[in-house]
């Protein structure tokens, strides 16, 4: 039933797909959409749990796909010349988010301070999924783009070492497995670095070379070695993810090349699988369980948080108004919220419903909102269309007037012939005049 409601809901999206990348429609927002109506507590379609294996599942590997294909789009070169602004987004953006989050889920939402730092860093981190207008529109400026790919990309694998150490403190554990994390960091790094190499340098030998119909394959055969040795060696995923794309995109430029749209369209297959999933376990009843305060949170978790840390991460950065603008508002929530969330669930923590019922509150808002102004936003950069269509046509009018004017006036007898046709100056005069109107 989840299969036949996928294909359903996709081809609907791959039909109306042309109006959303022009209108402020969302694929996005519909498969989250389509999930609310098909869920348990609304239409009874699909019957899905927070708890059920396939919805971390699903997440995880549509996190680890997206990271991958992220981690492609920039190369080590292009991380090392361009490191400023990221650097600021994650060094200062970050934690600030954190705290200020964590502060409105403390004294809006009434949260002790160990489960609103955990909201905190469970939504600290940021998706460009939802604002893929924004990030592939060759009219912004490449700074911004190039910030808003790296700080997503890298900030989902920061937030996972705080994530799990406040798990740690809100279950009352004296234990914070600080060691462990180190080892997942270290690992996950690793495994995102040595695999890609291994295999770049295989494919360079004499013995082995890829066909052009399987060189799209290589992306792919790359990524899920990195997945299944991260998941065997308990490595941090998302980390190597992220890693192996760069190692891709720094080494092997030809397979990049090869692997760019395939990757993506798998990549894309995967988040809106997730996304109708994610959507499947909010419900009419989902939505009533969360108090009124819990709604000013979420709303203030989007609006407030992050525009406030980047407003003082940015400061003297150089950044024109309008791209800082940008950058604070697009820090839309996404996988790794939603991974991290569900891990809260699992964990049995005492808050562990009311925190879930806040961030799955959080991130809807957030897919609905960001994914519906990507392309109004992306528009302000267009200079192109800072003049409106309206006054090309308004000239259009006035030249036309102009010229029956002028067809009326050369018909009227006259005694000064000259004076029936306009001057080359008068022409130019009303031109300039219409012009400036």
């Amino acid at each position: 039933m989840l299969l036949l409601c996928f294909a359903a809901v996709l081809l609907a999206a791959v039909l109306v797909s042309a109006l959303a990348h022009r209108t402020i429609l969302s694929t996005a927002a519909l498969f989250l959409v389509a999930g609310f109506v098909l869920g348990d507590g609304t239409t009874g379609v699909l019957h899905l749990e927070a708890d059920s294996p396939i919805v971390a599942q699903l997440a995880e590997l549509a996190l680890f796909a997206v990271l991958f294909t992220d981690g492609m789009r920039v190369g080590w070169p292009d991380l090392r010349s361009a490191w400023r602004l990221p650097g600021r987004a994650l060094g200062w953006g970050l934690p600030l988010t954190l705290l200020v989050t964590a502060a409105l889920a403390h004294y809006v939402a009434g949260l002790d301070w160990a489960e609103a730092l955990l909201v905190g860093a469970i939504l600290a981190p940021t998706d460009p999924v939802f604002a893929a207008a924004l990030v592939g529109n060759d009219k912004v400026p490449a700074r911004l783009r190039h910030l808003l790919n790296v700080e997503s990309g890298v900030n989902d694998g920061l937030a996972l070492p705080f994530v799990v150490v406040l798990l740690a403190v809100a279950a009352g554990s004296d234990d914070l497995h600080l060691g462990e994390l180190t080892t997942e960091l270290a690992v996950g790094l690793a495994i995102g670095v040595l695999v890609p190499l291994a295999a770049l340098a295989l494919e360079r030998t004499r013995f082995f070379a890829a066909s052009a119909a399987y060189a799209p394959l290589n992306g792919v055969a790359i990524g899920l070695l990195v997945l299944a040795l991260g998941k065997a060696t308990h490595g941090n995923l998302f980390l190597a993810a992220f890693a192996a794309g760069i190692t891709v995109a720094t080494f092997g430029p030809r397979e990049r090349a090869a692997f760019e749209h395939f990757g993506e369209n798998v990549a894309e297959l995967l988040k809106l699988g997730a996304l109708l999933v994610f959507g499947a376990l909010i419900s009419v009843d989902f939505l009533g369980d969360i108090s009124w305060t819990g709604w000013v949170f979420a709303v203030l978790a989007i609006v407030v948080a992050r525009p406030i840390a980047l407003w003082i991460s940015f400061l003297r950065s150089g950044l024109s108004l309008r791209e800082q603008a940008a950058a604070m508002w697009f820090g839309p929530k996404g996988f790794a919220s939603v991974v991290y969330g569900l891990l809260v669930i699992e964990s049995g923590i005492p808050a562990a419903d009311e925190i879930f019922h806040l961030v799955a509150l959080t991130i809807v808002i957030s897919i609905l909102a960001h994914s519906s102004t990507d392309v109004v936003v992306a528009r302000a950069f267009d200079d192109t269309g800072d003049t409106p269509t309206w006054h090309d046509a308004l000239r259009r009018v006035r030249r036309v007037r102009r010229v029956r004017r002028r067809v009326t006036v050369s018909r009227q007898p006259t005694d000064n012939p000259a004076a029936a046709v306009p001057s080359e100056g008068t022409e130019k005069a009303e031109d300039g005049q219409a012009n400036a109107q």
